[in-house]
Order: C-alpha cells, then structure tokens, then sequence
C-alpha cells in the first residue's frame, strides 16, 4: 500500500514538472515565431520598397539596386522556409493583399504613362 502511495506521489510530482517544462518551452516557440513573423514582414516590405526604386526612371538599370534586390529576395526566400514556424502567431495575408493591390496600381500607372 505504501508503494502505490509513493508512486501516485512521484507520478503526481513528474507530471507537474512536464507541464511546467511543456509550458516554458511553447512560451518560448510563440517568442520565436513572433520575432521571425515581424521580421518576414519587414523584409518583404523592404523589398517592395527596394523594387519600387529600383522601377523609378531616376535608378532604373542601376547595379548596385539590382544587386540588392537579388539579395534581399534570397533572403526573403529563405525566411519563407521558417513559414510553418512564423504561421503560428503571423497573418500573413494582409500582406499580401497589400502586395496585390500595389500591382494593380503600378499596372494601372503604367497603361497611363503609355
């Protein structure tokens, strides 16, 4: 009788531990997918950005934008990897449809310039 009393004791005890560890370590995942969730977005808005300069008359066929635009969308690719990570806590969608909207304005200005 007392066996089963001291391993309900130490079961009840384990479990307590695991839910505590378990808890920590969601804590922390959300943390992470929260900070790589911002900074997808604030790299793909960097390179909205960097490509909406780079289509300017004034830097069109400039090296060192074009080089830049190659670099952040490899970065911007690579953070897309993470995606299963930063989807827990980011909608991503919004942007999105930020992005959608922006083409349709700059293929609208562009039929109106021709």
């Amino acid at each position: 009788m007392m066996w089963i009393i001291l391993a309900l004791t130490g079961s009840v005890i384990l479990n307590i531990l695991l839910v505590w560890y378990i808890s920590n370590v969601l804590s922390k995942l959300l943390y992470t997918s929260d900070n790589i969730g911002d900074l997808y977005i604030a790299f793909r808005m960097f390179e909205d950005f960097i490509t909406s300069l780079y289509d300017m008359q004034m830097f069109y066929g400039e090296p060192i934008i074009e080089e830049l635009i190659t670099k952040t969308k490899l970065v911007v690719e690579e953070l897309e990897r993470f995606e299963d990570i930063y989807s827990l806590t980011t909608d991503t969608e919004p942007l999105e449809e930020e992005e959608m909207k922006y083409d349709r304005s700059t293929a609208e200005e562009d039929t109106q310039e021709a």
